[in-house]
């Protein structure tokens, strides 16, 4: 599967997103949906499903940026072609952390091209969708959501969606550069609707 979709950035208007919500009352409930997540305020501390959620054998293989204005990769990462699958532990969140260090420039891009490579096990994948929220400290900077489609059991999809990053102000970017990893993202998956995989990434701005 190779498609290109764009984002839906902004803040998403759905009646679910203009109440808010907490991350303490969604882990009370037994399934969590694309509303559930547009209605969070603020970035979420822990987790709001477990890696055994992931009953799909869902696992990224590689991942790319570039800028799509320049044609320049900005990060790439792929897992050797022989690495043995990922092991699902719920008491290790390690292999769904990720904290990354961009160039002060980075804040200034415009369109970003996310090539992302990943295996299905053995099941279908329905209406594979992910909601992407990019927080600054508790202020939310924007919403991406993206699809995916639907996945063959036991595929290998490669799919590249377009992000739209915002405008920010000189001082914004000052106070995002001089306050590392207090720039965050939730990334929640779902299929079918149903939320099934969540990432956390954290980002700090500085020159090598």
């Amino acid at each position: 599967m190779a498609t290109k979709k764009k984002g839906l950035g902004g803040f998403m208007k759905s009646k679910a997103a203009e109440k808010a919500t907490t991350e303490e009352e969604l882990n009370k409930k037994d399934e969590i949906t694309p509303d559930d997540v547009m209605a969070l305020k603020v970035p979420c501390k822990g987790y709001l499903c477990k890696p055994s959620d992931n009953v799909y054998g869902v696992e990224f293989r590689a991942f790319k940026l570039r800028d799509l204005d320049r044609g320049a990769t900005l990060f790439e990462v792929a897992k050797p072609d022989d690495a043995p699958p990922d092991e699902i532990d719920d008491e290790d969140d390690s292999a769904r952390f990720v904290q990354y260090n961009f160039p002060p420039a980075f804040l200034q891009l415009k369109n970003v091209g996310a090539t992302v490579t990943f295996q299905v096990g053995k099941k279908e994948v329905k209406d594979f969708r992910m909601i992407e929220r990019h927080f600054f400290r508790d202020r939310l900077l924007k919403s991406f959501d993206f699809s995916f489609g639907f996945c063959i059991p036991g595929s290998q999809n490669t799919i590249e969606h377009i992000y739209e990053f915002p405008t920010l102000t000189d001082s914004e970017c000052e106070e995002m550069i001089a306050s590392p990893y207090e720039t965050k993202s939730d990334s929640f998956y779902f299929v079918d609707g149903k939320l099934m995989m969540h990432n956390k990434a954290e980002y700090a701005y500085h020159d090598e």
